[in-house]
């Protein structure tokens, strides 16, 4: 555990390299009950993190570690090795940024660890404090590895972090659904683009995807409507957001369609005003129908 600057980052990956020493050679199903019995019973609150928000989603996580992770984790442990290395150097220096630009004062613990594909990255609760977990399996499977799209997803948490903060000290409640997702990942993209100085999108940084962003914006005026129709009728986000999942073979662009709802919220409010909107879900579709109507 190494503590600085109002950031304590619990590291458990040197213990997940002993695990993988011993179960390389396994069979799958006995790899998954040794992460738990000689890795993740280390971290027991991190352990139950996992497999609760599977259970509360209706599915065996026992399943989708034995079909997505584990199969291919001998082949992504270099990139597990160069992640780790680039979240130990930046994310301290990036949350001192982020603590002086957004007024931040709880502590935060970044948590580094490989687990069963609940994301890159994910702010919420540890141990009763604000907390981004960092899943090195999913930035591995991504290709965020180098330190550009490293920096750019550490920035992206610690805004859903600082839209909490903010939140919370008005008085607003956070909500949840499909309008709330693309409010929320909005802002995050928004908050890393603020943090890193630049037009920086992570998502976009791998060799495969190179026009990502030139395609989101060609099909700015679709993607706002595919998103509305399938909002409305409560049909499948997850290819706006998931990491297995694309939309014609476009991985994340809600992202991108969520950003482009906060640059329209800031042309009327202050960015912090963003943050605290009391009705998000009525503004954000109300967006969401004019860019689907817009000839842009």
């Amino acid at each position: 555990m190494n503590q600085a600057a109002g950031c304590t980052i619990i590291d458990t990956i040197p213990a997940f390299y002993e695990f993988w020493r011993q179960a390389v050679d396994l069979p799958i199903d006995d790899q998954i009950e040794k992460w738990i019995s000689s890795y993740m019973t280390q971290w027991p609150e991190l352990l139950a993190m996992q497999t609760q928000q599977y259970e509360s989603e209706g599915t065996d996580w026992r399943q989708v570690a034995r079909e997505h992770i584990f199969p291919r984790m001998g082949e992504r442990i270099h990139d597990i090795r160069l992640a780790h290395k680039n979240l130990l150097v930046n994310c301290e220096p990036l949350h001192r940024v982020a603590k002086q630009q957004f007024s931040l004062d709880r502590p935060v613990f970044f948590i580094l660890y490989v687990g069963i594909g609940l994301g890159a990255g994910w702010a919420t609760l540890y141990r009763g404090s604000s907390s981004v977990l960092f899943g090195l399996e999913n930035i591995a499977e991504e290709g965020w590895t180098r330190s550009t799209e490293i920096r750019g997803l550490i920035a992206h948490e610690i805004g859903h972090l600082a839209q909490v903060h903010w939140r919370e000290k008005a008085g607003k409640s956070f909500g949840s659904g499909p309008w709330w997702d693309l409010y929320t990942e909005g802002f995050a993209m928004s908050c890393e683009q603020k943090i890193i100085g630049e037009n920086n999108w992570h998502m976009a940084g791998v060799s495969s995807d190179r026009d990502w962003l030139d395609w989101c914006q060609a099909n700015r005026r679709w993607l706002a409507a595919e998103y509305l129709k399938r909002a409305t009728s409560g049909g499948d986000l997850r290819p706006f957001f998931g990491s297995w999942h694309d939309l014609n073979g476009r991985k994340q662009t809600g992202y991108y369609l969520g950003r482009e709802l906060i640059v329209a919220l800031e042309s009327q409010l202050t960015f912090r005003e963003v943050a605290e909107i009391t009705d998000p879900e009525e503004q954000v579709r109300r967006l969401v129908v004019e860019m689907a109507e817009s000839e842009i």
